[in-house]
């Protein structure tokens, strides 16, 4: 039996902007992506089996642990990868991350458990077979596998390496307010005036010449679907300098925050930019 532990960062969005609708269903953006020192962590393990077998497990009543989640979909695309062996597969879902937050939290564990079965089975894709399965399973696996600063294109799966700043943030989210990705998405196709800031060339232009990002932080989605919830309001007029990260509901601040917004609202403080993506936990 081998057995490995995998820290999955969180990431947020700095800037996120959409181009278009593809035909595939997705959207064409460009955002720039930031990976944080919050992190879930999977305890791996791996043996040899007369049969293939994926069990899942974790602390969270969030999230299935069953083959809707997205770590056992990443599971069972590598194990194709392997030919005809079978295995037992057990994989424990340490989570940290809020769900349904826009911070990435399920394509990270995703990213993981790809990075650390590939480290079980001694390296046997290479760096670019990584990135083409996380590719195939999510728009911001790519990201969380590589880390760092990011500028992602495409649905978010190509990806560009930006220069990583000292900075810290303080998460913000309503506790019982998840978003998906597809209302948010779906909330902006149906806005009839979209916005065209540049916000993302304007920020890379920021973090190359090393000047202040914060005038270009930026984010499509929350034009999309702010005016439906006052959860989202409430944030914005008590701190009117934060920012949705992704499809939301988490709002972050690059400065540390010591107040409080109330029992309804889980405040993460005192994380920080971080150049690593997802990795083996020593």
């Amino acid at each position: 039996m081998k057995n490995l532990r995998v820290k999955c960062p969180a990431k947020i969005n700095l800037t996120l902007e959409i181009i278009n609708k593809r035909e595939d269903g997705f959207h064409n953006i460009k955002s720039i992506m930031q990976l944080i020192d919050l992190y879930d962590y999977l305890d791996i393990s791996v043996e040899k089996s007369d049969r293939t077998k994926i069990v899942l497990s974790g602390n969270s009543n969030e999230i299935p642990y069953n083959e809707k989640n997205i770590v056992f979909k990443a599971t069972d695309t590598f194990l194709k990868k392997l030919g005809d062996e079978c295995y037992t597969i057990s994989i424990n879902i340490d989570k940290n991350i809020p769900v349904a937050a826009g911070l990435a939290g399920g394509s990270t564990d995703a990213a993981g458990t790809i990075f650390g079965l590939n480290t079980v089975f001694d390296n046997i894709l290479s760096d670019e077979e990584l990135n083409e399965l996380c590719a195939s399973l999510g728009s911001d696996l790519n990201v969380c596998l590589n880390g760092g600063c990011l500028l992602a294109t495409s649905r978010g799966e190509f990806i560009e390496h930006l220069p990583v700043i000292e900075k810290t943030v303080t998460l913000i989210k309503p506790k019982n307010l998840g978003i998906s990705a597809k209302e948010a998405y779906t909330k902006y196709s149906e806005k009839d005036y979209k916005p065209q800031n540049n916000m993302t060339e304007k920020m890379t232009d920021a973090l190359i010449s090393n000047e202040d990002i914060t005038p270009y932080l930026y984010n499509d989605l929350e034009y999309a679907i702010f005016e439906d919830y006052e959860e989202l309001k409430y944030i914005k007029r008590i701190l009117p300098d934060s920012i949705m990260s992704g499809s939301g509901s988490t709002y972050f601040l690059l400065r540390d925050y010591s107040g409080n917004l109330g029992d309804d609202y889980q405040i993460i403080r005192n994380l920080h930019f971080i150049s690593n993506g997802v990795q083996i936990d020593q």
